[in-house]
This record gives C-alpha cells, sequence and structure tokens, in this order.
C-alpha cells in the first residue's frame, strides 16, 4: 500500500501530466487552473448553447455561433474579487470588414473637420474578458490600431478625461492574427492593470463604479448570417493556460 505522500506525490504527477504548459510554476506562485485543458469544467455555457463552446485540440475554441438565445458569453462559475488573471488567447482569423475608429491616446475619437468621427474598413474580429461580471468592464481583443487591452466600456463617450485616457492602451502589442498571445490583468478594488505579451498597456487604470466581485467571461462577439457566412468582427478565436490567483479583498464574502 502507498503511503500518503508518495500518493501526493502521484497525483501531483498527474496533474502535471495534463496541466497546461507552465503548471508547476504557476501552481508554486499560489495560482489555480480554470480551465484544464479537456473540458469546460468551471465555466457556465449559455442555455441552449449547442456545443458551440468547447474544447478542441487542449484549447477553448469558438467560432461565433452560439445558438443560445440570450447571453451567449461563457462565463466563470466562481466571482472574484481582487486578483491576477493569465491566460494565452488567439484570433484565428478576421470576418469581413469592420469600420475601425481611429483612438486617440487620450482615448478620443480623430474626427474630419465636422466633427465626425473618422473610420477606416479593416478585417476585424473581436471578442474580450469581461471582469467582475459587467460588460462595461471588458477587456478587449481585436485588431483595431489601438491595441487589444482597453477597456471600451470606459473609454467611449467618458466625460473623465483622466479615466479615458487611463482605459486606452499606451503601446499595441498584439501579435498577428493567427498567433498566440498572453494577458496579465490584474484587479484590485477599482484600478486595473494589463499586460500583453509582456508590455503594459493599462497601468492602474480606474474602473469607477466597478462591482467589488463578480464573475469573469469570454465574450461572444458578431455572430452567423442566414447564408452561413460571418458577420464582421466575429469572435473566431481559442483560449488555453488559464490561470487565477486570488488577492486579499476586504469587500469579499
Amino acid at each position: 500500500m502507498r503511503t500518503g505522500f508518495a500518493l501526493l506525490i502521484t497525483l501531483a504527477m498527474l496533474f502535471l501530466s495534463v496541466a497546461p504548459v507552465f503548471a508547476e510554476g504557476e501552481i508554486e506562485d499560489g495560482f489555480v487552473s480554470l480551465f484544464n485543458g479537456k473540458d469546460l469544467t468551471n465555466w457556465t455555457t449559455p442555455e441552449g448553447d449547442g456545443g458551440k463552446w468547447k474544447v478542441v485540440d487542449g484549447v477553448i475554441d469558438y467560432n461565433a455561433d452560439s445558438e443560445a438565445k440570450g447571453d451567449k458569453n461563457l462565463w466563470s462559475e466562481k466571482e472574484y474579487g481582487d486578483f491576477i488573471l493569465k491566460m494565452d488567447w488567439r484570433i484565428k482569423e478576421t470576418s469581413g470588414l469592420y469600420p475601425v475608429p481611429i483612438v486617440l491616446e487620450d482615448g478620443s475619437y480623430l474626427n474630419d473637420a465636422t466633427g465626425k468621427k473618422l473610420t477606416i474598413q479593416m478585417p476585424n474580429a473581436d471578442s474580450g474578458i469581461y471582469v467582475r461580471g459587467t460588460s462595461k468592464a471588458q477587456i478587449n481583443m481585436w485588431c483595431w490600431p489601438i491595441g487589444s487591452g482597453e477597456v471600451y466600456g470606459y473609454r467611449n463617450n467618458q466625460k473623465d478625461p483622466v479615466v479615458r485616457a487611463g482605459v486606452t492602451p499606451k503601446i499595441n502589442a498584439d501579435h498577428p492574427v493567427g498567433e498566440w498571445n498572453q494577458f496579465t490583468i490584474i484587479m484590485v478594488k477599482d484600478r486595473l492593470t494589463v499586460i500583453l505579451n509582456n508590455k503594459m498597456v493599462l497601468e492602474n487604470a480606474q474602473l469607477p463604479e466597478v462591482p467589488a466581485m463578480g464573475r469573469i467571461a469570454l465574450q461572444h462577439h458578431g455572430g452567423v448570417n442566414a447564408d452561413g457566412s460571418y458577420k464582421p468582427a466575429s469572435s473566431l478565436v481559442q483560449f488555453r493556460n488559464i490561470w487565477i490567483k486570488e488577492l486579499p479583498n476586504p469587500k469579499s464574502p
């Protein structure tokens, strides 16, 4: 009969053999895996989804074709307050042309002489990470020139120039479409920091009145037309290596 210690070692080795790359280092640092590479344990699929959020070859795969009638996002089962979230993501391909606005460094839009917002038709795909259970606190993943990592719900039509500039990426750190990217997302109270591919894109940005607790979501965007083609900027995306480390939060239960 194996000793208790030997059994623990065996179980740990078994976990590491199926866990994502770098699992040993993440576990040592206090992170917990939110995706086991096999199924959608720890996640809640949309009601009536039809199996469109799925695991393919060890990654979460989505083609913007959820059959759900209501919310189509993939939500974590658990709520989180303050945390560090790590994940890899990639846009598989773009769909159609989308009128992309030019976002300036202060978070405002580039306008023409009449004050109308300028846009450029560009290939695009769109997804994101909701934090604290609200779409307003969405960290974008897309092909806009401003780059991924911005918080559209707080930047768009924002009257406070400090908040608007704070949630606007300092640099476009995206890898080309088809390649993997890595997010490190840090939430402490109402402050958000986003590191994309080892580059700081948001630093201690304020999200006024953001809930103290809430679930995390992988965002649905776009969808499928009647002829089977994809609408512009659909979520043709994949996710892997999802890890979270909860931080002390006085408002957490």
